[in-house]
């Protein structure tokens, strides 16, 4: 096969298991389907040759988000008794809405026009990690530091935040 019909057929399967998220009525099945929508999406990047995108999307969006969304979802315990009741006029203000964003969008994209990327590519392994690690201490070291500066000192804001807390409360 080739990688065209590939992309395509996932491409395909990840607009599916997206709508899934949205169609499905209930609500654990539904992060489940965005788990499977976020390892189609890290499989395109995959196929776009960013395998360090990739096991950033599962590690945090499939692994540490997803954890979360359903730890609140089962800390929420939704049922249908719960469940308040919609009338009948915030359905049609809905399905109006939908309708008008649809229009909008389809008004927007007709007269789009798609420009083909015409940079050179340096060589196959343009995504991968190694790349990725020598522009960053390389040509952006500076910034890199920084960040890694304001990340400890958050960190240590944090910590000192929660030992007050703590100290007040005894």
């Amino acid at each position: 096969m080739s990688l065209e019909l590939i992309a395509t057929i996932l491409g395909g399967l990840t607009i599916g298991s997206a709508l899934m998220v949205v169609i499905s009525k209930h609500p654990v099945r539904s992060v489940l389907y965005l788990v499977l929508t976020f390892f189609m999406i890290s499989a395109n990047y995959v196929l776009m040759n960013a395998q360090f995108l990739a096991i950033v999307n599962i590690i945090v969006y499939a692994g540490a988000i997803m954890v979360l969304f359903l730890f609140v979802l089962m800390l929420l315990n939704l049922s249908k008794e719960n469940e308040p009741k919609t009338s009948l006029f915030v359905k049609l203000a809905a399905v109006v809405t939908g309708g008008l964003l649809f229009v909008v969008l389809i008004a927007a994209f007709k007269d789009g026009v798609i420009v083909a990327q015409t940079a050179g590519i340096d060589g196959n392994d343009q995504g991968l990690v190694q790349n990725l690690g020598q522009l960053l201490f390389s040509k952006y070291v500076v910034p890199f530091e920084v960040s890694s500066v304001l990340f400890i000192a958050s960190m240590v804001g944090a910590i000192l935040l929660a030992k007050r807390e703590k100290q007040t409360i005894d």
